[in-house]
């Protein structure tokens, strides 16, 4: 099975019909929020989006930003135990719901294939219990001749959901396509646009870097050369949840619609509001 989704409901108003949860969700079957990233959100943010969504629709959460090393400045919880356990509490609502895919744990580029990183690594699965988690790397040194096997593995071993990512290639801070499920329910991919230029520059101001790394929109070539790739994952995972991030231009919209309809999909949820109505 084959999802696909984006990054954001609110930045896509124009392409999807709406800036409100539940208008998006009567067009994609899944989310990315990465609210989650800056802040432990709120339990009843949570809840609030299970109202908003059909009975079968799914969330990628991201981790909060101090469990994969970005936290710059001071850290407002206690300890990583208190960190971890306000993140864990904060998603009960989307696990008694059924409607947590995973929760994604991105690391940063200065994240490299050392010891202490892989002990980082154990640790936080170790925290994360049996909950769904993906990993995503953003130092190549994980994917480099000698390490790519082993990472693999390592990923296989831990219970890790891979994700695979489509991105620049530019240099040590970004990572090749690596088309190998490392989970046999289920496989992220992260389109994150092929805009090499945009990748390593931080814009003219240091909160422009999303407008500036995120600009790409892809064409019907690169479309269909993933249409075959996600169909190939799908032979060794169980569900394939894609995610559009190239949203600077508002082109992760209509790069997941097109996609859709490459891969044959059909999509329509409704509103919960709307069900009861045939219950």
């Amino acid at each position: 099975m084959i999802k696909v989704g984006l990054s954001s409901w609110k930045e896509h108003a124009k392409t999807v019909g709406g800036d409100t949860l539940g208008r998006y969700s009567s067009h994609f079957p899944i989310v990315e929020s990465e609210s989650s990233f800056y802040a432990v959100q709120p339990t009843r943010n949570y809840q609030k989006w299970v109202d908003e969504t059909p009975p079968d629709f799914g969330f990628v959460i991201k981790a909060y930003q101090g469990m994969t090393g970005h936290l710059r400045g001071n850290n407002p919880f206690e300890n990583a135990t208190a960190m971890f356990d306000a993140f864990l509490a904060s998603i009960v609502p989307l696990l008694q719901a059924g409607k947590l895919k995973m929760v994604l744990f991105q690391y940063p580029p200065w994240f490299d294939c050392t010891r202490q990183n892989v002990d980082a690594l154990r640790y936080t699965k170790e925290k994360m219990g049996d909950l769904p988690v993906a990993l995503e790397f953003r130092h190549q040194s994980w994917f480099v001749a000698g390490m790519r096997e082993r990472t693999l593995q390592f990923m296989e071993r831990e219970g890790w959901i891979h994700s695979i990512c489509d991105e620049p290639q530019a240099g040590v801070g970004s990572v090749p396509t690596v088309l190998h499920p490392t989970h046999p329910d289920l496989t992220l991919v992260r389109m994150h646009g092929r805009n090499v230029s945009g990748w390593t520059s931080q814009g003219r101001e240091r909160d422009e870097w999303r407008e500036v790394r995120y600009l790409y929109r892809y064409n019907g070539e690169e479309l269909a050369e993933w249409k075959e790739n996600l169909r190939a994952l799908e032979k060794s995972t169980q569900e394939v949840c894609v995610i559009f991030n190239n949203n600077s231009g508002r082109d992760a919209g209509p790069n997941g619609k097109e996609l859709m309809r490459l891969l044959g999909i059909e999509y329509r949820g409704e509103a919960p509001g709307q069900l009861h109505l045939f219950d």
